[in-house]
């Protein structure tokens, strides 16, 4: 076979300088051989077998869209693997021969084909974004909004839901870039414009956050430039409803969302510090005071609740704004179907669980409330998880196995030790005083939604902590994953265009050097 007619046209530089003859040291077909071959390619033959490979990569791309479009949205990686005669049809003749082996310079090749740079150069355009799938979610929309906690939705991740874990995380995108955009504190008629992802949902209120704690003044003095980093009121957040009626359709209900960033300002990272365990003023009813004292008193991060409950000069506590907004909306929208999402990252995680804690017992009949939380740090105590298990509020936490701030405030231990340890009698007794009794007893609440950076194709293994806990990672490994202790999926969808600026450093040099080579960097 010629030489010639198993190089793609993309590579031809890889091989310029090798010579025409060589000396091999044996045939895998006839291992006793040990022959001098001297080959002569002519350029009409090798533009002939370029043609042809060309032709077959192109067959084999159309293949791979096909079972892209397939209903299902995407086949098992595990079972592919097991199936060892259905992986063998799928794979395409240059494989089939394992060229790999006994041409190692085979594997690089087959990286720089057409149909792999194709593929490369439509992830990293921002131009060309896909998603999953946006499916009718109408007569199941309370499963996919966790009221039987996603049992079954998460190992292997359903379709539907990865859409809308991205959908909420870009929620929390937006709220970012606002801020950003535009960090000085507005007073509270203040209008802000935030540059949502769904065009089918507006945003009707603006949230702030204050710190109990503040700096020196000369501090501003000094830097009044950086005024927005040392102000104890900033703005964290909004709220928006769906106002589309296709979508509210699609979804099966009015969705109102509540959207909050990280930590972005000196003195929220100062309240990040506060981690005492503080309990949580008891609630309004008798009934509920009893079955807390008997149980526990449920205590959260003092910090956190500083943030959630300080009101500044000019604004409300954030407790208070999203209170009355949300009785706003509920009272507006009497009698249709409602439902309440919680979004945050990081620290708008942990204030995202004190948000639902707050909003659902503010009516009535509130409708159902729901977390989705990305890269959240403990937050309470057991009392407060039983706390919001005894309201019915649904948390879904997506978390990266690197990311070291979802393991802290609090003793670091795993929670798969935590659960073990509690199964045994003694130990689970001694571990229930303690945790009444210690000011550092944390236990996370909720479903745990567990990715890995070191299952991303794209991602170093061995990437900063900055990277393990950046929102745009998150939705990066969401996207990606199909089940656990399973490959990231080969038909993901999100563009890198983000990733590959905010985390270079982080990207494998292999696909950096590959965007510099499509001048897409």
């Amino acid at each position: 076979m010629l030489i010639g007619a198993t190089l793609p046209a993309t590579n031809l530089h890889f091989f310029q300088a090798r010579r025409a003859s060589f000396r091999r040291n044996g045939s895998p077909l006839n291992p006793s051989a040990n022959l001098v071959y001297t080959q002569t390619v002519k350029p009409e033959m090798t533009k002939k077998h370029l043609s042809n490979l060309e032709k077959l990569l192109q067959n084999q791309s159309r293949k791979s869209q096909l079972l892209d479009n397939d209903s299902r949205g995407e086949i098992h990686p595990c079972e592919s693997r097991s199936n060892g005669s259905k992986e063998n049809r799928g794979k395409n003749l240059l494989e089939g021969l394992n060229l790999s082996r006994i041409w190692p310079e085979h594997k690089v090749a087959e990286e720089m084909s057409p149909r792999h740079l194709n593929k490369l150069k439509k992830l990293l355009s921002s131009n060309n974004i896909e998603y999953s799938p946006r499916n009718n979610l109408s007569s199941r929309w309370k499963e996919y909004h966790g009221c039987k906690d996603w049992l079954g939705l998460i190992d292997p991740l359903n379709e539907n839901l990865r859409r809308e874990l991205i959908r909420y995380g870009e929620f929390i995108q937006a709220a970012y870039h606002c801020f950003h955009s535009n960090p000085a504190t507005c007073n509270e008629g203040d209008s802000r414009k935030v540059a949502l992802p769904d065009k089918s949902y507006k945003v009707t209120k603006s949230l702030y956050a204050t710190s109990s704690i503040g700096l020196p003044k000369w501090v501003d003095d000094v830097a009044p430039d950086l005024g927005w980093m040392t102000q104890r009121s900033s703005w964290i957040g909004y709220v928006a409803i769906c106002d589309d009626p296709s979508e509210i359709k699609r979804m099966g209900r009015r969705d109102i969302v509540i959207a909050l960033r990280g930590t972005a300002t000196c003195l929220e990272w100062g309240e990040n510090f506060r981690d005492l365990l503080v309990q949580i003023p008891a609630e309004t009813t008798e009934i509920e005071s009893e079955s807390e004292s008997s149980e526990g008193q449920a205590k959260v991060e003092c910090g956190f609740l500083s943030l959630f409950q300080t009101a500044g000069v000019n604004v409300p506590s954030l407790a208070e704004s999203v209170v009355n907004e949300v009785q706003r909306l509920i009272e507006q929208y009497k009698g249709e179907s409602l439902s309440i999402t919680v979004t945050g990252h990081s620290l708008g995680a942990a204030l995202a669980l004190l948000v639902a804690d707050e909003v659902s017992t503010c009516a009535p009949d509130a409708p159902p409330v729901a977390v989705f939380s990305f890269g959240g740090p403990r937050v309470g105590n057991r009392s407060f998880a039983d706390r919001l298990n005894s309201k019915n509020v649904k948390v879904l936490r997506i978390v990266n196995n690197q990311d070291v701030i979802t393991r802290v405030p609090g003793m670091f231990v795993s929670e798969e030790l935590d659960k073990k340890l509690r199964e045994s009698g003694f130990v689970s007794g001694v571990l229930n005083v303690l945790d009444k009794s210690m000011p550092w007893a944390y236990a996370h609440v909720g479903t745990e939604l567990r990715v890995d950076t070191r299952m991303s194709p794209f991602l170093k293994p061995d990437a900063d902590v900055a990277c393990c806990h950046d929102l745009e990672a998150y939705l990066h490994l969401v996207d990606g994953y199909f089940a656990s202790n399973c490959p990231f999926r080969a038909n993901a969808k999100r563009s890198l265009t983000k990733l590959l600026s905010e985390q270079r450093s982080n990207i494998k040099r292999l696909y950096t050097n590959k965007a510099k080579g499509l001048n897409l960097n």
